[in-house]
C-alpha cells in the first residue's frame, strides 16, 4: 500500500480506540441502567456493536503491522505501481485514466485499479503505444496505452 493509505489506517486506528471506544463504552453504560440482563435488546446491541469494533481494530493493526509499502515506479515510460496510465479501449473506443494501485487501495469506482487485477496486471510493465489484453468473462478486450505519468 501507498504511505498515504498507510497513515488513513492509522489514523482510523486511533480514532476508533480513542472515540469510538468511548462511545461504545457509554452505549453499554446506559443500556446496563434499564436493567435485567437477560432481556435488555439495547444491551445485546451494544455489546455486539463492541464485538465488531474490536474486530475492526484487530483487523487495521494486522494491516498495518504487515503493510509493505509501495513507492511509485520512478520510470514513467513503463506502467507501475502508482502511475497514472491513459488507456484506449479498441472496441468502443473510449479514453479513461486510470491509476494503479495496490489491492488494499483499490477502487474501481475511483478509477483506481489493483495491480492484482487481471486489468491491471495486464498493464503493468508495459510501454505507451502498447496494445494488452484483459481476458474477461466477456471475452478478450483489449485496450491500447495512450499515456502514462
Amino acid at each position: 500500500m501507498s504511505e498515504k493509505r498507510l497513515q488513513e489506517y492509522k489514523e482510523e486506528l486511533v480514532f476508533l480506540q480513542t472515540v469510538r471506544e468511548k462511545e461504545v463504552a457509554q452505549q453499554i453504560k446506559e443500556a446496563r441502567s434499564f436493567g435485567d440482563l437477560s432481556e435488555n435488546s439495547e444491551y445485546d446491541e451494544a455489546k455486539i456493536e463492541q464485538g465488531k469494533l474490536y474486530s475492526k481494530i484487530a483487523e487495521i493493526k494486522n494491516l498495518i503491522e504487515n503493510a509493505e509499502i509501495v513507492v511509485a515506479s520512478a520510470a514513467n515510460d513503463v506502467v507501475g505501481m502508482g502511475s497514472f496510465v491513459t488507456v484506449k479501449d479498441l472496441e468502443l473506443g473510449e479514453v479513461e485514466t486510470y491509476e494503479i494501485v495496490g489491492s488494499q487501495e483499490a477502487d474501481p469506482a475511483a478509477l483506481k485499479i489493483s495491480d492484482d487485477s487481471p486489468f491491471g496486471s495486464a498493464l503493468m510493465d508495459n510501454k505507451e503505444g502498447a496494445t494488452v489484453t484483459v481476458e474477461a468473462p466477456a471475452g478478450a478486450l483489449q485496450f491500447e496505452i495512450i499515456k502514462i505519468k
